[in-house]
């Protein structure tokens, strides 16, 4: 019997996207069928990042295929197309920019500049061109955190130029003051500032800009919700009552604005203790998921209170750069994954004004 592509199709369809569930025929990732004879070849396009997921997804659908009678070599080509997604109404999109993730947190101390880095080297470790902009105006700690340092440049006179740092493009108002200044700055100059940081700085094709922002729900926060075409926002908090009820307010701040919430992320959930491996749960058990259940939102993961991330990120070197194979980042990936998922399965539309019709009626 000759070898078809129809027959092709059913065996690959029986294969799901670990991240979707979706199938790669039904959802039309799976491209460029070809037969010739008893080789195949196709092209697999994910809508995003996920780089170390590729050689299993390979196995499994080289395996798909050789289940068919007639099938002798397989070569399949897996790529990743990230794509702009929509954004608010009326905002202007960042040149250089794809997609925009805000990283917030209702109250200061819960792991949000920590969670941001790492999100950010994750997405880039799973294969995207990633930026991260330390918006928090008044207490920067991306430039530590990167190992990045030293005033910024430009090479026109009007764009400030990222810094470079573990595979990431950086830009932050520490960049552009001493460490010990103070910014005695009020809202409406911070904000001001957040939006020349975001708006002129040269970022160079980024697939996702991550934008830690300051804790709270002030001025800052709104112009980046306002001004900042934003594709989504990630919401940490820790598992205790006072952070779920500060996490509460920036989940409804960013509603009103029509920012979609990509997820909640739980962190400092548990403590092991190193000496004796106990398990405690010192900020409470499971109100970040609570919270995400309550609010229909996606659930992303939850992050130990361990003295590594810490180190790590104040070392310069983040966990998912210092021990990308430990446990840790494997949960930094994996929340990146998700995130990207999330985005990707949102419109590519962008959102049109409306209408509007005069007549002698009206």
């Amino acid at each position: 019997m000759a070898l078809t592509q129809q027959a092709l199709l059913a065996a690959l369809a029986s294969v799901k996207d670990p991240l979707t569930g979706e199938d790669f025929v039904a959802s039309g990732a799976l491209r460029n069928l070809q037969v010739a004879g008893s080789d195949v070849a196709f092209d697999v396009e994910l809508g995003y990042p996920a780089k170390s997921l590729v050689p299993a997804l390979r196995s499994s659908l080289i395996a798909a295929a050789k289940g068919v009678d007639g099938v002798a070599n397989v070569s399949v080509n897996i790529t990743t197309n990230i794509a702009s997604h929509t954004v608010q109404r009326g905002v202007q999109m960042l040149p250089g920019v794809k997609n925009v993730i805000a990283v917030a947190s209702g109250k200061g101390g819960v792991g949000k500049s920590t969670t941001a880095v790492n999100l950010a080297l994750a997405l880039a470790a799973e294969g995207a061109n990633v930026g991260l902009l330390d918006a928090d105006v008044y207490g920067p700690s991306q430039p530590m955190m990167t190992g990045t340092s030293g005033q910024v440049e430009s090479v026109d006179g009007k764009l400030m130029e990222p810094k470079r740092g573990l595979g990431l493009q950086v830009n932050s108002i520490g960049f552009l003051v001493k460490d010990e200044q103070a910014m005695i700055w009020r809202g409406p100059m911070a904000s001001q500032a957040l939006e020349q940081l975001i708006r002129q700085t040269r970022w160079d094709n980024l697939d996702y800009l991550v934008v830690d922002l300051p804790p709270g729900t002030g001025d800052i926060q709104l112009t980046l919700a306002q001004k900042v075409p934003l594709t989504g926002a990630v919401i940490v908090t820790t598992p205790q009552d006072i952070a779920l009820l500060d996490a509460k307010k920036g989940i409804t701040m960013f509603q009103k604005v029509s920012v979609p919430i990509l997820g909640i992320v739980e962190n400092m959930a548990v403590h092991i203790c190193s000496n004796c491996g106990h398990a405690e749960h010192i900020f409470g058990q499971e109100g970040g998921r609570r919270l995400a259940e309550s609010y229909h939102m996606d659930y992303l993961g939850a992050l130990p209170l361990a003295m590594s991330i810490r180190e790590q990120a104040d070392s310069g070197k983040p966990t998912v750069v210092a021990d990308p194979d430990g446990d840790v980042a494997r949960i930094y990936k994996d929340v990146a994954r998700k995130v990207a998922v999330r985005i990707a399965q949102q419109s590519t539309e962008t959102a049109a004004f409306p209408s509007i019709k005069i007549s002698k009626s009206t």
